[in-house]
């Protein structure tokens, strides 16, 4: 009985959240284009079926992926886990105990950047658009390998408590860099990247690990260090695709001078 009444609070506060854009829809559809909803069958049993994916959703976040992210920040943090003592008050952590929570973080981040719908989508649209040149596993990996070095850095700022901004200002001012020095084709591509990690799956378990962990390390608030995380898991895999890039771009030119010199040899 709990859970069906925690379903339909939910489903009805999904429903509310999300009439606006149908509504929005069906006037542009009706009054702006004057035309009828096409597939009108096929369209509700869609907004039916949203419906019942995010209300689930939603009911899976709060019952399994927060917990999840909290209890495992909380217990790698424990002394137990870091073997570290618990320092007197007015004194700062050492941030080499906690190297199996950065080890996590990157795990996590890498994980669930891989299971992300969007990031797939978009992957599979980069393939697809440029005949094959960029794969979408690379892609892939390319992002995930972004979200876990950028999640893993900021367990570290969290644990260290160092200002949030620093970080953030170093990696944009690293991304106009490889900006300018990176191909026209490939930027756009790294910039959506950034923002489709930021999704369904990573999101939840990042700001519950990024929350926990700041509840449980000494010294820390969970409302100024507990957030952050989810900048870091945007920001860096921008970096991380444009290196990629670059990389690659250099390998080429590489094989092709190599080439070269065996040719005129």
């Amino acid at each position: 009985m709990e859970f069906l009444a925690d379903f339909v609070d939910t489903a009805l506060g999904t429903a509310v959240d999300v009439l606006p854009i149908a509504v929005i829809l069906v006037v542009f559809q009706v009054a702006v284009l004057r035309r009828r909803v096409p597939n009108l069958g096929r369209i509700l049993s869609g907004f039916v079926a949203v419906l019942l994916g995010l209300t689930l959703f939603l009911i899976g976040l709060e019952q399994a992926l927060f917990p999840i992210g909290e209890t495992m920040a909380r217990q790698l943090a424990a002394p137990e886990a870091t073997g570290a003592a618990v320092p007197a008050s007015g004194t700062q952590v050492d941030w080499r105990d906690y190297m199996l929570v950065y080890a996590f973080a990157a795990a996590i981040g890498f994980a669930t950047t891989i299971a992300e719908p969007p990031l797939i989508a978009v992957a599979l649209k980069a393939e697809e658009a440029s005949g094959g040149a960029i794969g979408s596993w690379g892609l892939r990996i390319a992002v995930a390998v972004g979200v876990a070095v950028g999640v893993s850095l900021g367990a570290f700022r969290i644990v260290t408590g160092t200002p949030l901004a620093w970080y953030i200002i170093a990696a944009y001012a690293v991304v106009i860099v490889q900006t300018f020095r990176s191909s026209r084709s490939i930027i756009p591509l790294a910039y959506d990247s950034g923002g489709v990690t930021t999704s369904t799956v990573t999101v939840p378990v990042v700001a519950a690990l990024g929350l926990g962990l700041a509840a449980n390390v000494p010294g820390r608030n969970p409302l100024i260090d507990g957030f952050g995380l989810i900048a870091f898991a945007s920001v860096f895999p921008i970096m991380s695709v444009l290196g990629y890039s670059m990389a690659t771009s250099w390998l080429n030119r590489v094989r092709q001078a190599r080439r070269s010199r065996g040719e005129a040899t």
